[in-house]
């Protein structure tokens, strides 16, 4: 075998679904639209900030001559339902189950690294998941992993699009693979099934109205976007759900799920400390952004699910004003759930202190629907 076969066998044996090669040549095309994403507003900020960067790279690894990119197949379906309790659930999206795919990323390319280390002398590398300089999906579209949707994720055959992605930037030189000969091609499922149309059908978007970037960000949640997220505190998949490369593909786990994290109880969720948050959900990629900006979310999905035991712990919230965030979302759910507050509940609302803006706003919201004016 040759080295490039070498490797795939490799890969093989270390549980990389998929693998794929190509130059270290620039993405130059990029360039216009990632700058176009910046100054139209479209962007995240969690993107890597440096466009020379992200699109070049030997600024990454000055001997770079091969990138190998490699897929690592994940579950769009529980192995598992969660236990039946007496509380409500939320979501979390397949893409957060388990431990963080960071790590197992990492994992995977770092064992390929050594592999090939033992197979080749002087190898020169540097390893990127997800937050590394370059963009993962054009990497994997040019090493032949698969196309890139319309929903902006790349899509194969094999796996759907449900995949995690990484690359090794080498300084080997291997012979570049293709890429795949298929695409979305009239499909538009994605783009008018988003919930937010954020997406462009380009294969581009705008990130900051994606639920998944909702459910991330900072503040209060906008309202145009509260009841959109439904029951999920953490991600979206309404684009992957309706695309038609995923149906009939469910993956196994990478690593071990747990159904009850995956899909957790939303009332006891607002109980959790900062240490018991770390504790029971510090493992998985979603705990990234911390327990306030996913208990913000559980308040609002409590609401979207309609669950009036909800509404002693959205009264406490509000009267303990430890979080002035939550404490607004609180205000806002308690109006989704009592459409007719009673004059004790209008009293209780009137009657709250506070100089953040976003409290007041979410009172003087709710008083102007009370009293019906």
């Amino acid at each position: 075998m040759n080295l490039k076969e070498k490797i795939i066998q490799v890969s093989q044996e270390i549980g990389i679904s998929k693998i794929g090669f190509t130059t270290a040549d620039d993405f130059a095309y990029l360039e216009k639209s990632l700058r176009a994403g910046v100054e139209e507003g479209r962007t995240t900020g969690f993107e890597h900030k440096n466009i020379e960067e992200r699109i070049d790279p030997k600024f990454s690894l000055a001997s770079a001559k091969t990138i190998i990119s490699i897929a690592i197949a994940y579950p769009r379906r529980l192995p598992q339902k969660p236990q039946k309790t007496q509380y409500r659930r939320g979501k979390i999206t397949p893409n957060s189950w388990g431990l963080d795919y960071h790590y197992i990323v990492q994992d995977k390319l770092e064992r390929l690294a050594r592999a090939i280390e033992e197979l080749t002398a002087d190898f020169e590398y540097k390893g990127m998941v997800d937050t590394g300089a370059l963009v993962d999906t054009a990497v994997a579209r040019r090493a032949g992993i698969g196309f890139i949707g319309k929903n902006g994720l790349v899509i194969s055959k094999e796996f759907g699009s449900y995949m995690f992605l990484g690359e090794l930037v080498t300084n080997l030189v291997i012979e570049a693979d293709s890429p795949v000969d298929y695409d979305c091609g009239d499909c538009n499922r994605c783009v008018t099934a988003c919930p937010t149309s954020c997406l462009l059908g380009d294969s581009t978007m705008d990130a900051r109205r994606c639920l998944s970037f909702q459910t991330q960000d900072k503040g209060m949640m906008d309202l145009e976007f509260r009841k959109k997220m439904k029951t999920v505190i953490y991600g979206c998949d309404v684009c992957q759900i309706c695309c038609p490369y995923n149906k009939g593909i469910d993956s196994p786990p990478v690593v071990a799920i747990d159904p009850d994290l995956a899909q957790p109880e939303l009332l006891p969720f607002l109980e959790l400390s900062n240490g018991q948050f770390k504790e029971k959900f510090g493992m998985i990629a979603g705990s990234w952004r911390g327990k306030n900006i996913l208990q913000r979310n559980a308040i609002i999905a409590l609401a979207n699910a309609h669950d009036r035991s909800a509404i002693p712990k959205l009264l406490e919230i509000i009267d303990k004003m430890q979080n002035p965030i939550h404490a607004a979302t609180a205000i806002w759910a308690l109006g989704q759930l009592i459409k007719e507050p009673d004059e004790g509940m209008v009293s209780f609302v009137q009657e709250i202190k506070s100089d953040h803006p976003e409290v007041l706003a979410e009172q003087a919201a709710f008083l102007k629907i009370a009293k019906g004016l």
